[in-house]
């Protein structure tokens, strides 16, 4: 495995690790332009009381306000968790070109699992998709999540 994905999925593993400590579901994203991360994020949806507020959204968002731009058309997203179909969406409208992500998401996976968002021929877009980076260690923070949620009776 590449060592530079490693180095940048860590990067959004920490950021994963902080939505957990937070009581949010630990998602991590970063976005790279070049070398240069531009773009951090975890998921925020009971902070922010926004269903919207995965770590991708976010993440795209605040690198499209440092490129001063929409197209992040020369930039890599870095995800823990393989992107849902809202994510998956906006990843192909902001043109970002390769997703590299962690862990695969049996219930809501728009990338591999559920659906191929990312690599849909009907659609003007598409991106190089990179899987399972860090996928253990990604998926596994997921699981003791929501473990400990089961265990404190809440929904996760």
């Amino acid at each position: 495995m590449c060592r530079l994905h490693e180095f940048y999925m860590r990067q959004a593993f920490a950021l994963a690790q902080q939505a957990a400590m937070e009581d949010e579901v630990p998602v991590g994203a970063i976005i790279v332009h070049g070398e240069r991360v531009i773009a951090g994020a975890y998921n925020q949806r009971e902070q922010l009381k926004d269903p919207t507020a995965h770590a991708e959204i976010i993440a795209l968002t605040q690198a499209a306000a440092e490129l001063g731009s929409w197209r992040l058309e020369n930039c890599t997203m870095y995800v823990t968790l393989e992107p849902c179909p809202m994510c998956a969406g906006a990843i192909l409208q902001a043109r970002i070109p390769k997703v590299v992500y962690g862990a695969t998401d049996p219930k809501a996976g728009a990338v591999d699992t559920l659906y191929q968002l990312l690599r849909d021929p009907r659609l003007n877009h598409r991106a190089e998709v990179i899987s399972g980076v860090l996928a253990q260690q990604c998926g596994g923070i997921l699981t003791e999540f929501f473990e400990m949620k089961r265990r404190m009776g809440k929904k996760g």
